[in-house]
């Protein structure tokens, strides 16, 4: 799994569930800011698609920002499977869709002239992409992200958790420990860095495993229709984690 800094990590969730945004397959403009902030969520793992599909850093910028502005403006979403129910398909189907039909003809046209404004950091994300040294394909890299994204986004919730209670050195000392195997945890060294006993660190580091458990579960529950797998999307991001 990524060591990739939290720096780079999103914000917060989305304001909006994707159950949500996908109810509303009549686009409303209510429905369309909420896209609009769910996308710019999870756009990183298409930008690290496109790139492994070996489009240069400049194409995949110009490709992944004109994606979204298209994706927006057409309303794509009226086009989106209920059945399948997960954003994570959605926006792969989509964008694959895009590059085979569309960016061709797109690009000729802008060609000389300016690219459509996005708001996302393009140059942060080649720096990310730069420092992935793994081998995968790019459907097994567009997972992959999409799953580091889900992490981080649970991980930057739990220390703005922290950070609400006045304890954000406690989440710095524990946030190690959130993957790690039980035979792994040294309480002792924990109950020395929190100046607490050691009954009481077991305590703490069982309830922000637990938390964290929570969260990644409602991080994912955002990207999913009403109805879909919750457990079958688990076992897949799991398995996506493991790879190198």
């Amino acid at each position: 799994m990524s060591s990739q800094a939290s720096s780079e990590a999103p914000r917060a969730f989305p304001n909006t569930r994707w159950s949500v945004v996908l109810a509303a397959q009549q686009v409303s403009p209510e429905s369309a800011v909420a896209l609009e902030a769910i996308c710019r969520t999870y756009w990183y793992p298409l930008y690290a698609y496109v790139r492994r599909c070996g489009q240069s850093p400049h194409d995949a910028q110009d490709l992944t920002q004109e994606f979204f502005c298209q994706l927006l403006e057409k309303r794509w979403l009226a086009s989106a499977s209920r059945e399948k129910g997960k954003l994570r398909t959605f926006l792969i189907v989509a964008i694959k869709n895009f590059m085979a039909k569309e960016w061709r003809r797109i690009a000729a046209q802008k060609r000389g002239g300016g690219v459509a404004h996005t708001p996302f950091d393009s140059a942060l994300a080649e720096s990310r992409f730069a420092a992935d040294t793994s081998s995968l394909a790019p459907d097994e890299t567009y997972d992959q992200q999409w799953a580091l994204t889900l992490l981080e986004l649970t991980v930057q919730r739990l220390r703005e958790e922290f950070i609400a209670v006045g304890r954000p050195n406690d989440f710095d000392a524990l946030k190690s420990l959130l993957m790690a195997g039980r035979g792994a945890i040294d309480y002792t060294a924990v109950a020395k860095q929190l100046a607490i006993n050691e009954g009481a660190a077991r305590v703490a580091v069982h309830r922000l495993r637990k938390r964290f458990r929570e969260v990644f579960r409602e991080a994912i529950s955002q990207t999913l229709s009403d109805g879909a797998d919750m457990e079958a999307e688990l076992r897949h991001l799991a398995g996506v984690l493991a790879r190198q």
